[in-house]
């Protein structure tokens, strides 16, 4: 893939590309697996993200990266004083990308979404750069139904969601798997969390911002889990519980970042929220899953449609959170373990399509 152009003078010039995205982890990570490669080939790689939000954190990570921060809004599904305000730093943030977009010229913009990324589309677009948009869930957020309009194309994770989309921008690439996460050494997890090997492991996951509910679920039944499993608690920043450091089989961390791979290496089972990007990597992992959704309370939703496709395809088990009681978390978790042959038997029947490089081709035909 060529990684430069001739101006009129002859000369070579880099490619630049400019990425956003933000608010959750799952708004970033696919960013991150594609800027390792596109480094590699030559492209000059920029971020503009929030001023203090998590994507500033993990875009902080890679090496060669400019990152830029701007204002933005938030997302609210409450009421709250900061919905009044939120207009006025959408409004400030587009003037913000706009401006660093002038002079960062970039031949071409990859958002992932999250509301930071709606005023820097909006810039791309008055500084006419090409915008490519990414779409994990089933269905579009709303930052991305926003954005949708100004971009040229629309990249989809979800055969489903290309089909219900009819406006010629999309695109079905599959899902962008985070190439380290293959490279994990499952003995390296077990000597790390000091755990014995040969007996199954089990991987909590609520999500970069954590979930209560299952934290708390889990902590409850620790006992009881630990008579069959190990257990690696990812728990979400400041939702440590003190009293339970030391227990025998049980290790807590707020967030897992070089580490992941090889945690994931000696993981057996998996208990998590439905977040595209997460459940596509546990199924290119081929991790038996016990899906729980964030409820509509709490989102649009999207979570409860990923699951229930990923059930259907006969990859995990699925427990909706209103449904969340001890009994019924146990029941569930016994049905993926004692199913856990069968379910891998699905899951490798998935082919394994490299959606990165669809991505890529993509990027370089729209920057041309």
């Amino acid at each position: 893939m060529p990684n430069s152009t001739h101006s009129p003078s002859g000369e070579t010039e880099q490619r630049r590309i400019l990425f956003t995205g933000g608010g959750s982890a799952g708004h970033v990570t696919v960013n991150a697996a594609l800027i390792p490669p596109l480094l590699a080939q030559g492209w000059k790689v920029s971020y503009i993200g929030s001023k203090n939000g998590i994507e500033k954190q993990l875009i902080s990570r890679l090496d060669g990266v400019d990152y830029y921060g701007i204002s933005t809004g938030k997302l609210r599904r409450y009421i709250d004083l900061e919905n009044v305000k939120d207009p006025f730093r959408v409004v400030k943030g587009v003037f913000q990308a706009y401006r660093l977009i002038r002079g960062l010229k970039p031949d071409v913009l990859f958002s992932k979404g999250g509301f930071v990324s709606v005023p820097v589309v909006i810039g791309a677009w008055l500084n006419r750069v090409p915008v490519i948009i990414h779409e994990s869930d089933l269905t579009p957020g709303l930052a991305n139904r926003i954005a949708g309009p100004f971009a040229k194309r629309i990249c989809v994770t979800f055969a489903e969601t290309a089909k219900q989309m009819k406006d010629g921008k999309s695109i079905h690439v599959g899902p962008i798997i985070r190439s380290e996460l293959r490279k994990g050494s499952a003995w390296k997890g077990l000597q790390r969390c000091k755990f014995t090997p040969g007996k199954p492991v089990l991987l909590i996951m609520g999500g970069s911002l954590g979930s209560q509910r299952i934290n708390q679920a889990i902590r409850r039944n620790v006992a009881a889990l630990s008579k069959t499993y190990q257990i690696i608690h990812i728990c979400g920043k400041g939702e440590l519980d003190e009293s339970l450091k030391g227990v025998s089989g049980y290790r807590q961390y707020e967030y897992i970042h070089d580490e992941l791979p090889d945690a994931l290496a000696c993981t057996d089972l998996v208990i998590s929220r439905a977040g595209s990007n997460s459940i596509f990597e546990f199924l290119a992992l081929r991790k038996p899953m016990l899906l729980i959704p964030l409820s509509k309370q709490a989102s649009r939703g999207d979570q409860i449609l990923n699951a229930e496709s990923f059930r259907q395809a006969g990859y995990c088990e699925v427990l909706q959170e209103e449904e969340l009681t001890d009994d019924a978390l146990m029941a569930a978790l016994s049905k993926v373990f004692r199913n856990r042959d069968a379910i891998k038997t699905q899951m490798q029947q998935r082919g394994q399509a490299d959606a990165i490089g669809r991505v890529m081709s993509l990027i370089e035909e729209t920057a041309r």
